[in-house]
């Protein structure tokens, strides 16, 4: 199955430029900071709510289950853009061009673990894919491209 986009400008085709593996590291490297400080922020409020006492497995549940959530979130209700990705103006498509759903975002989300496996060779295999796909984006069968729509432009009249 050739997942690559179709380049072809015939209607109802869209053209996107793929995001490269420096953009999208950056964008991971944003989100990573910003999980880090919700994972912190929910877990002590499970702690407090819990008490010390808390079980080892709410704790590997909360870590599991936020950063799902937190990525199920904006790539399904923000444009498949996390903060990352918005700040430096890509997003995440299905491989046909459209937005991914609840199931193809969770399916992806589950995917980074499969990535981080192997130390990270999942996220490292980008740079050896032709369309620059991780093993999640494979898994979601998903890209990451320039956010076109993003873009701003002036028009400067002399």
């Amino acid at each position: 199955m050739d997942e690559k986009p179709k380049n072809d400008q015939s209607p109802g085709t869209v053209v996107y430029e793929l995001a490269g593996f420096v953009q999208r590291l950056a964008a991971t490297l944003v989100d990573s900071v910003l999980l880090v400080l919700l994972l912190t922020i929910v877990m002590l409020v499970v702690a407090a709510l819990s008490g010390a006492n808390a079980p080892a497995q709410m704790a590997q549940f909360v870590g599991f289950a936020v950063p799902v959530a937190y990525h199920w979130y904006f790539w399904t209700r923000r444009d498949g853009q996390t903060p990352g990705k918005f700040a430096l103006g890509i997003k995440v498509v299905k491989a046909d061009g459209s937005e991914i759903s609840d199931t193809d975002a969770v399916i992806r989300a589950i995917g980074y673990n499969v990535s981080a496996l192997l130390f990270g060779l999942g996220f490292l295999w980008a740079l050896l894919d032709r369309n620059n796909q991780t093993w999640h984006d494979k898994i979601g069968r998903t890209y990451v491209v320039r956010n076109t729509n993003q873009r701003r432009t002036i028009e400067i009249r002399k």
